[in-house]
């Protein structure tokens, strides 16, 4: 069943817009014609059909923003993460990427819907080890979820991370965009 045949039609285009093409503006740095011009440039990212991406920059420079892709063609998620480096400029020249594929997606999935208490997902390569957490927060006075991505360097053993907090909104969206992917990487 397509995800977006359960909503009332009314609201559909908008839902489209919002889980799978376009971040909330609110969320968008104000400028962003520099990721614009790198995109078109990179192969893999002209394969993706969509993304969600959630920016959080803020005003102590320690922000960052991770993006998910959908490339139907290498059939697989790709999740890209990058420091924040300057007000609402992000570092996308060293960011972190990793390709997931279906048990990835099940296991953030599981954690979105509350079937499993977190999500944790380690790749290892010959060059670099990648790992993603999602972990719920229980106290009412922070963000309900906790975003994680990491990388670690095996020349040299350095730590490149990413760390955001995730409202129920942002969850909600995040859901439904992976949920949706799920047919398309099985092609069904």
């Amino acid at each position: 069943m397509d995800l977006l045949s359960c909503i009332p039609k009314t609201n559909s285009h908008l839902m489209k817009n919002t889980v799978l093409e376009n971040p909330p503006a609110a969320e968008a740095p104000a400028d962003r014609s520099h990721e614009r011009n790198s995109d078109r440039n990179s192969d893999r990212n002209s394969e993706r059909s969509s993304e969600y991406a959630i920016y959080k920059p803020n005003s102590r420079g320690s922000g960052g923003v991770i993006r998910f892709g959908l490339n139907r063609s290498k059939g697989a998620i790709f999740v890209d993460a990058a420091s924040q480096v300057g007000e609402k400029q992000f570092d996308w020249e060293n960011k972190i990427t990793m390709k997931w594929g279906l048990s990835d997606l099940g296991a953030v999935l599981a954690t979105l819907q509350g079937r499993q208490p977190q999500a944790k997902l380690f790749h290892q390569a010959e060059k670099s080890n990648s790992a993603f957490e999602l972990n719920p927060n229980q106290d009412p006075n922070r963000a309900p979820y906790l975003l994680s991505i990491s990388r670690q360097s095996g020349a040299d053993r350095s730590l490149r991370k990413v760390t955001l907090p995730l409202t129920h909104a942002e969850a909600a969206v995040l859901e439904a965009a992976l949920h949706a992917a799920v047919p398309k990487l099985l092609k069904w």
